[in-house]
């Protein structure tokens, strides 16, 4: 295994990067004192009170105005993802289209989403009269304090951004500690296309998790004029969004499904940002009778994943986030050997700077193994054998986590019953990799979070559903 490089590290008030393709220190950023954070806060609040009172009709200009700025400087934008997280330049700049698109969505259709909903008070109704008239308003909440992790540095940002400012709230931008520019560069977006002055901002902070901080969260969730923390920012980031809780993307293949494209759905969906995905198909569960065609198939997908040069666009697979992630991942992996797993391809890091870990593949994994208990963050697919379609969806449910999942089959008519009807998840695709999209409600049940992001349903999250009721005297 390569020398360890140091990570990224802050103190209350320096955050210094470090390139994870080399390990070479990058910027140091100036962070925030917990009194200017919260200065910032009270800044936020005093733009948000004038913002609320505007329409989509205002909103909406500025909204768009953030997509070309996103757009005006996508390359920029990238090279800080590439430099901070490893995030290969083309995959940077796909990711940066994509929250381009996420803000002209909600400034052309926020309107709709929030307009009033009539509320039938005749059922029941006894009264003389007329039944009272009522309705939901969607009203905003205020100012949204947003926790972020690092692996879609800017995606995870503007999905949760482009709905709640169109809904007249503010935001506070709290982001991972290695991805400081991003941070920054994510509040000038909205000062570049003319969003009042502070409604916007990011405060670079260094979280008590982390040890040693003398940032105390506390004292800025705590305030009054904070009315909501962003619900998935909060299941997503944990020490900066390094310790996650296990959301385990898992995949059923069924005997019916072809194994060659089934393979290719599948590797789509475990290497999507080199596997640092919470989403990410990371356990493959394949009924028994096509196992050993697939695994050939998925041999032959992963092998064109080959670690390279990050800033290369031809580059598919690059570093992992850090050297302290790379490491984690190893050791799983070797564990799991230990424990029985076999290897397919790859399990091995290289011996050379940076944090760089193969495409890998095991197959016999069971219950005991980090392969089989552990969220494997990285560019790692665990093959689970099933017995037949029960046992498969008997395997994907008995986790107590349940975000994302997927059923790979020839009968779309079976997949579908499957996916609507079976697969505890918040989403569940059917011959597809699961991915998140402004126009889909995206979220998890049972420990995998609460709440919906993007959408009708997810830009409603970040309001006050109100009822009114109004009756003639």
């Amino acid at each position: 295994m390569a020398e360890a490089t140091a990570p990224a590290v802050a103190t209350p008030n320096l955050f210094q990067t470090v390139n994870p393709a080399t390990g070479e220190k990058g910027p140091v950023y100036q962070g925030r004192t917990v009194d200017e954070a919260l200065s910032i806060a009270a800044d936020v609040h005093r733009a948000q009170i004038t913002w609320r009172r505007t329409g989509f009709k205002e909103r909406a200009p500025l909204m768009k105005k953030a997509a070309k700025v996103i757009r005006d400087n996508s390359m920029r934008y990238a090279k800080l993802m590439t430099d901070e997280m490893g995030k290969p330049i083309t995959d940077g700049l796909a990711e940066l289209e994509k929250c381009a698109s996420c803000c002209e969505y909600f400034a052309e259709i926020s309107d709709k989403f929030l307009k009033p909903v009539p509320l039938d008070m005749s059922v029941g109704y006894s009264g003389p009269g007329a039944p009272p008239k009522a309705f939901a308003t969607f009203n905003p909440l205020g100012v949204i304090l947003a926790i972020m992790p690092w692996n879609f540095p800017f995606w995870q940002v503007i999905r949760f951004a482009a709905p709640h400012l169109m809904a007249g709230n503010g935001g506070v931008l709290k982001h991972a500690f290695n991805v400081p520019g991003c941070a920054l560069a994510l509040e000038e977006i909205f000062r570049l296309a003319k969003f009042p002055v502070d409604l916007f901002r990011t405060m670079l902070l260094f979280e008590a998790a982390d040890r040693g901080s003398a940032y105390r969260r506390g004292n800025v969730d705590r305030q009054r004029r904070r009315r909501k923390v962003g619900r998935r920012d909060r299941r997503r980031s944990n020490e900066e969004g390094r310790v996650r809780a296990r959301r385990l993307g898992r995949y059923i293949v069924l005997e019916d499904a072809d194994p060659v494209a089934a393979a290719k759905i599948c590797v789509r969906g475990r290497m999507v940002n080199s596997g640092q995905s919470c989403i990410a198909a990371k356990r493959l569960v394949v009924v028994e009778g096509v196992r050993q065609a697939f695994e050939r198939a998925l041999v032959e997908e992963m092998r064109c994943f080959e670690m390279s040069d990050p800033n290369d666009p031809k580059t598919v697979l690059g570093p992992m986030e850090s050297v302290h992630l790379r490491d984690q991942i190893a050791n799983q992996v070797r564990q799991s050997i230990e424990n029985g797993t076999q290897v397919l391809l790859g399990s091995e890091a290289p011996k050379r700077a940076g944090a760089w870990f193969p495409a890998t593949i095991l197959t016999n994994v069971l219950p005991g193994q980090a392969a089989h208990d552990e969220e494997l963050f990285g560019p790692v697919a665990a093959v689970i054998s099933a017995k037949d379609e029960p046992d498969a969806i008997r395997i994907v449910n008995a986790s107590e986590f349940g975000l994302g999942s997927a059923v790979i089959t020839a009968d779309t008519a079976r997949g579908e019953r499957i996916a609507s009807e079976e697969l505890d998840a918040g989403a569940a695709f059917v011959n597809q990799n699961v991915r998140s999209d402004p126009r889909l409600p995206f979220g998890g049940v049972k420990n995998s979070g609460y709440g919906r992001e993007v959408s009708e349903f997810g830009i409603r999250e970040f309001c006050n559903i109100k009822t009114v009721l109004i009756e003639e005297l």
